[in-house]
């Protein structure tokens, strides 16, 4: 089957994720279109020429690797300033301005995923609140929920719905000034500001020119005081205005770490909603819709669906990953899509003991078998995991098992921190992000931690 230059930029895009932080997809990938796949070339469109030039030295190379990889063939991504895409009506969309460009009336290329609308988002229990609060919000911004602040754990759909407010809003008032960008792109350009004296546009922009203000990850503010003092006086020009603020984070207002108690305050001074791991059933639901949207609805049987819901349990995005992994599995073996197969082209995320050729799967590990697993690869012991010692040779591990067990088994904050001595969520949270930030950076951290996952990945 011949590929599509749009179905291998899809393919190429979800492997960068797992590559590159989310703030930087977003800013810099999300925005991309490809535009034509011509023979071992795939030619993307990019906003303007910074983003070209950011693109072709940042990203081009991990991309046609990537692309060996995901594709099976050696494939040249380069970058080019898409023009047309000024002249569509849903790019008047406003982004986070470069320090000294007017923001009032600024036609931008379109920041938005066309994919993160209310129609696509699937509702189930654990994003119920936070969907009816995003409908409140996109029906009466700045009067109902100000803020409203999302949080959960990455790839459950924060950025989804806060896409889909922008969308819905859009839709209806096609003249209002909207910013969507990432708390990473805030601070740099605070930082630049500050170097080249131009704050007092800066401020200008942000501050007055602006009706809806959506901002992602706001995490990232931790520890920086100066951003955040121009976040705070951002925020209260706003919400003074009764202008719309929407953030979104990986854990509620109070459980970040270094963020200021004024900031804390005034996060939750509206709705602060979270968005929980899906169930089977919603799992089950978001796959049918992913397929529906894909129309791959005859591609791929309900079996097959379920069996993916049953035993892929981390993200939306993983699920989702899973479907395009396993129709390229099935392209380069020429078979059909069935159990079987979805199982050989998963391996990697479906756990399976000894007596998996009879079709069984192996139940997950419990966190004992985590721990104990772990402790032996550290050389200390399980019982030094759950304790209340906090030396660097107990630390390390314990941050690793902490990792595996909500990697793995799904286990929510609170259950991580008591099956490890009692300890309090916030904890957890930043032993999650302590791991995932060294196995960006430490690859000989990161191979340890895999060979441990793939000792657990076979339950004995």
């Amino acid at each position: 089957m011949e590929l599509s230059a749009q179905q291998a930029w899809t393919r190429l895009l979800d492997a960068a994720r797992s590559k590159l932080p989310d703030p930087t997809v977003r800013t810099w990938l999300d925005p991309v279109e490809p535009i034509a796949l011509e023979g071992s070339r795939l030619i993307l469109g990019a906003p303007d020429q910074f983003a070209v030039e950011w693109n072709e030295s940042k990203h081009a190379s991990l991309l046609t690797r990537l692309a060996d990889e995901q594709l099976g063939s050696p494939l040249e991504v380069v970058f080019q300033v898409q023009e047309e895409r000024t002249k569509r009506p849903q790019m008047d969309f406003f982004v986070a301005p470069t320090v000294g460009e007017s923001l009032p009336r600024r036609r931008a290329t379109r920041p938005l995923n066309e994919r993160y609308s209310f129609k696509t988002f699937v509702v189930g229990k654990s994003n119920e609140l936070a969907s009816a609060a995003a409908h409140a919000v996109a029906e009466a911004p700045g009067k109902t929920y100000n803020p409203l602040f999302i949080y959960g754990a990455t790839g459950l759909g924060k950025t989804h719905l806060m896409q889909a407010i922008a969308h819905a809003v859009l839709e209806r008032i096609p003249e209002i000034r909207a910013v969507y960008m990432g708390a990473e792109q805030f601070i740099n350009d605070v930082i630049e500001s500050i170097h080249s004296r131009t704050m007092v546009e800066f401020r200008k922009q942000y501050r007055t020119a602006v009706d809806i203000f959506l901002v992602d990850d706001v995490h990232f503010l931790e520890g920086k005081e100066m951003t955040q003092e121009e976040f705070f006086h951002t925020f209260n020009a706003l919400h003074e205005a009764g202008k719309q603020i929407v953030l979104t984070s990986d854990r509620p207002p109070k459980d970040i770490p270094g963020l200021e108690s004024r900031l804390v305050s005034r996060f939750e001074w509206g709705m602060v909603a979270d968005i929980g791991q899906p169930d089977l059933e919603h799992r089950i639901a978001i796959l049918r819709k992913k397929a529906e949207q894909d129309h791959l609805e005859l591609t791929i049987p309900d079996d097959v669906l379920r069996f993916i819901a049953e035993h892929v349990r981390s993200s939306v995005r993983e699920l989702e990953g899973c479907i395009i992994k396993l129709l390229l599995y099935a392209s380069l073996k020429h078979r059909e899509v069935t159990i079987d197969l979805a199982r050989e082209a998963l391996a990697d995320k479906i756990r399976q003991d000894l007596g998996a050729t009879a079709g069984m799967l192996a139940p997950l590990p419990s966190v004992d078998r985590v721990q104990e697993v772990v402790a032996r690869r550290w050389g200390v012991t399980p019982e030094g995991l759950r304790s209340k010692a906090r030396t660097k040779t107990l630390t390390v591990p314990r941050q690793v098992a902490m990792f595996l067990a909500r990697e793995l088994l799904g286990m929510q904050l609170v259950e991580i921190g008591q099956a490890f001595g009692g300890r309090d969520h916030s904890t957890v949270i930043h032993s999650l992000d302590k791991v995932q930030r060294d196995m960006a950076a430490d690859r000989k951290f990161r191979d340890r931690v895999e060979h441990a996952r793939r000792e657990l990945a076979v339950v004995t």
